[in-house]
Order: C-alpha cells, then sequence, then structure tokens
C-alpha cells in the first residue's frame, strides 16, 4: 500500500469475515478499545503520542464502523454470533471455514497448490507408487498455514500415502480456544473442496460411552477451528472420492495447569480417562487406526510477547534444542516430552503438547521416525513458529 506500513485485524473466531487494515494512528485508537479506556482517556493518550486533539466524533466514528464489522463486543457482534452458534448446531457438516482463505477453494487450483508441496526443492518429492504392505500407526503434521508450512506436511502425507489405508483416521487437532473440558469431538462430517470426510460415529459413540463428562459440550469450538481442516484437505487430496475415508475429529484443550504444577498430565483424573476411553473404544470394535497430531512447536518472538526478537544466532539454537526436545518423540517417551517443556517452563509456547502427548499415550510407546523440520521465520517481527513431521511405525 504506496510503502506505508498497516496493521492487518482479523477475527479468528470468523464472527468477522472481513479484514481491517488499519494505518498505526488508527491502530493506536483501536487498542485502547479495552473497556478500561474512556473517549477521554483516548484523547488525552493520543494528544501524548502524536501531539494532536482527537475529535470526539471521530473515535465514535471509529466505534460505530468496528461495530457494523463485527470487530466490538455489544449488541450487534453477540446477535452475528448467536446465529453463527445456532447455524453451526443445527448443520450435519463442519464447512471448509478457511477455503479461499488459507488455501485455493477451487479444486483443480488446490490440487495444484498441494502437489508443489511435494515437488518443491524442501519437498519430500513427487508422490510414488503406492506401498500397501506398510501399516503406519500415526503421524506428527504441522497445523500451520499452507504457505508457509505445505513443504512440512507433505513428508508427514507421504508416509501416510505409502502405507495400508486404516479404517479410520483419530486427528488430534490444537485447539486455539478455550474449552470447559480437555477434549472436545464432533459428529459432523468435515467438507473440504475436494470432497468430505465422515465420521466413525460408532467409535465416537464408544469413547463418548466410557468417558464421565459430555464430549460435545465444547462442540460450537470445531467451526473455526484450523488444526483438523488442513488435515483433511491433504487426506482428500490423496485419496480422491469415492474413496470412503472416516475420522474421528478430536480438539485437545490445554495442558498448562500440568505445566504449571509440574505433574504429568496423567494425573488428570479427566486427561488419563479419556486416553483409557479412546484405547478401550479401538480395541473393541477392532478398528486399524492412524492417529494424526495437528500440531506446532515454538512460537518465539516480537510477535508472540517476548521483549527481543529472534536473530540467526536464536534460530540455530532454537533449532538445537527443539530436535532434541523431538528425540523424546522418537522415544515414544511422551513424558520425556513433557519434562522438557517444563523444565524450560513453556517459554517456546508449544502449542502442539496436548495433541503431540495425547496422541503418544494413546498410541502406548511406538518408535518414531523425524521426517522433516522446519522454521517459518518473519522478519518484520523477528518472530518465528517451528514445526515438524514425524511418522510411528
Amino acid at each position: 500500500m504506496s510503502g506505508q506500513r498497516w496493521v492487518c485485524l482479523q477475527d479468528p473466531s470468523h464472527i468477522s469475515e472481513q479484514a481491517l487494515f488499519l494505518p498505526p494512528p488508527l491502530y493506536f485508537i483501536v487498542s485502547l478499545f479495552d473497556g478500561h479506556h474512556s473517549i477521554l482517556d483516548i484523547q488525552a493518550e493520543y494528544m501524548r503520542r502524536f501531539g494532536e486533539f482527537l475529535f470526539t466524533d471521530k473515535i465514535e466514528e471509529v466505534i460505530h464502523q468496528l461495530e457494523d464489522a463485527l470487530f466490538l463486543e455489544g449488541e450487534t457482534y453477540e446477535r452475528a454470533l448467536r446465529e453463527k452458534e445456532e447455524a453451526f448446531k443445527r448443520s450435519r457438516v463442519r464447512e471448509a471455514v478457511f477455503a479461499g482463505k488459507s488455501y485455493e477453494k477451487d479444486p483443480q487450483r488446490l490440487k495444484v497448490q498441494l502437489s508443489t508441496y511435494f515437488t518443491s526443492p524442501e519437498g519430500p518429492g513427487p508422490l510414488p507408487e503406492r506401498r500397501e504392505d506398510r501399516f503406519l500407526k500415526g503421524i506428527i503434521a504441522p497445523h500451520i498455514d499452507f504457505q508457509r508450512g505445505g513443504f512440512c506436511y507433505a513428508f508427514a502425507h507421504r508416509e501416510v500415502w505409502q502405507s495400508s489405508l486404516p479404517d479410520c483416521f483419530v486427528i488430534f487437532g490444537t485447539a486455539h480456544h478455550l474449552m470447559s473440558h480437555p477434549f472436545c469431538l464432533t459428529y459432523k462430517a468435515f467438507l473440504t473442496p475436494l470432497g468430505r470426510l465422515e465420521t466413525d460415529g460408532e467409535l465416537i459413540d464408544a469413547i463418548q460411552s466410557q468417558s464421565s463428562y459430555d464430549l460435545l459440550m465444547d462442540e460450537g469450538v470445531h467451526r473455526s477451528e484450523h488444526s483438523i481442516e488442513f488435515q483433511c484437505v491433504f487426506l482428500r487430496y490423496l485419496f480422491p472420492e469415492p474413496t470412503p475415508l472416516k475420522i474421528v475429529p478430536i480438539l485437545c484443550g490445554s495442558f498448562h495447569e500440568a505445566i504449571e504444577t509440574q505433574r504429568s498430565p496423567m494425573d488428570d483424573p479427566m486427561i488419563r480417562q479419556f486416553f483409557e476411553a479412546v484405547i478401550a473404544s479401538v480395541s473393541s470394535l477392532g478398528r486399524t487406526v492412524c492417529y494424526l497430531a495437528s500440531a506446532d512447536l515454538a512460537h518465539m518472538g516480537l510477535q508472540f510477547g517476548d521483549t527481543e526478537g529472534m536473530g540467526e544466532d536464536e534460530l540455530r539454537t532454537l533449532e538445537s534444542e527443539d530436535r532434541e526436545m523431538l528425540s523424546h518423540l522418537e522415544q515414544g517417551d511422551e513424558e520425556g516430552f513433557f519434562e522438557f517443556i517444563v523444565r524450560e517452563k513453556d517459554r517456546k509456547r508449544i502449542c502442539g503438547l496436548p495433541a503431540i502427548y495425547t496422541m503418544l499415550r494413546v498410541m502406548q510407546g511406538p518408535q518414531g521416525r523425524l521426517l522433516k523440520y522446519g522454521q517459518a521465520y518473519t522478519p518484520e517481527t523477528q518472530s518465528v513458529v517451528s514445526f515438524a513431521s514425524l511418522a510411528f511405525y
């Protein structure tokens, strides 16, 4: 935009579908809409910052514009929120929310987009002839946006392609919104531009029957969460319709309390019982299952609240430490992985902890192999997100 700096605001819960681009002075005004600053307070702060008087009608105009765009709490926003939630409850499917935003919406263009992640210089190469004589217990794949991490997704899903097709993919997604309980399921089929993936209702029933709380209580979080959707897009690319694909979509909440208390997640009865319910249900129904953890690793730098940015030396150090942490996963040692994060007091903000720990626990100690490690660095904010793909046999 003519070389100027702008701040882009988007709603991660997708109540508003708009993207607002704000110049720094306007963003400064909006940042003070926090419920603690009055109009007089905002005028005073603006005068101190820019040396100009900000008229009341200008502030009120910004307020009305944000309300209309569904970026401010209030009656307009609450009404739109209720409408979205009710529509999701009534629907039998979970729409492809990020199609046309995070990846191509047109099926043919999407196929081309995904194929480039396999054939790019960083990718694993074109998909080979299928092998169906090998059983894959599980994979860890990123959930970062495709543009930055698509090559790493390709390494994980190439392993899926080269293995026998299971009865069901149990996908452990990372919930980026608060949930009432540690885990949340849904019966809704997942739509993608390449086709739909049906849920394994019988397996979900079995898991729910052995759980002490309603696993659908937080179902609304599935509506705007990308971590499961992105894996479904790759699975449908690998196995086009009419190949039947069954999934069990599970969102994993925060393990923050376990980190704070330095106690294993297994010490939480609700978490431990869920692990036992999944293991027992898969066994009793005789399902062949491939588990999939949709998980990123570190989030560091100014963008994520650190006081200092990440330089080249810090990026090399991060990779070394990440690889040490991932070595616990290769050994099937979920407790060692958890303890590594606890020792660091989660200073790297490892968002994939719950999904990865849960997958390893229900797989019961498989051996893994690191397929690819990657970092997405943003020079403007000196920030980085790290991620990796691993396979377990």
